[in-house]
């Protein structure tokens, strides 16, 4: 799974997603796209359950790219433990993604499998998602 190899702080506040995404947007290394509808966190087991749901229908054919890195650690409280004593221990890392965000390229593969593709990996992400494609210039 993606993580960070180190970090300057190991714990992080929460924070809001506002807005749209300034960046990454645009298709910039494959044909077609999975682009985010809406802000939301997205987990590194989730990218990871993606990756492999894309992969596996595209029979290792063509080639994946991951747009996001989950960078952001996550930290929760063990259960039936009081409040105080301070903050919980790291427990997942997640990337914020911003409404517009490409998340997963491919390329090397026909349109129907690379839809079919895109959806069985958008079926794992907790975002709602959209089929993206470059346009023939």
């Amino acid at each position: 799974m993606l993580q960070p190899k180190r970090t300057k702080y190991r714990k992080q506040f929460k924070g809001k997603i506002h807005g749209i995404a300034k960046g990454g947007t645009a298709l910039n290394f494959g044909e077609y796209g999975l682009k985010a509808l809406e802000p939301n966190r997205v987990n590194a087991r989730e990218i990871e359950a993606a990756r492999r749901a894309i992969t596996r229908h595209m029979k290792r054919a063509g080639r994946v790219w991951i747009r996001i890195f989950p960078d952001v650690p996550v930290t929760s409280k063990p259960t039936e433990v009081r409040m105080g004593k301070g903050k919980g221990s790291v427990d997942y890392w997640a990337a914020k993604v911003k409404p517009g965000r490409v998340m997963f390229e491919i390329d090397g593969v026909s349109e129907d499998i690379a839809r079919e593709a895109l959806r069985l990996g958008a079926a794992k992400l907790s975002v709602r998602t959209r089929f993206i494609q470059r346009i023939a210039e």
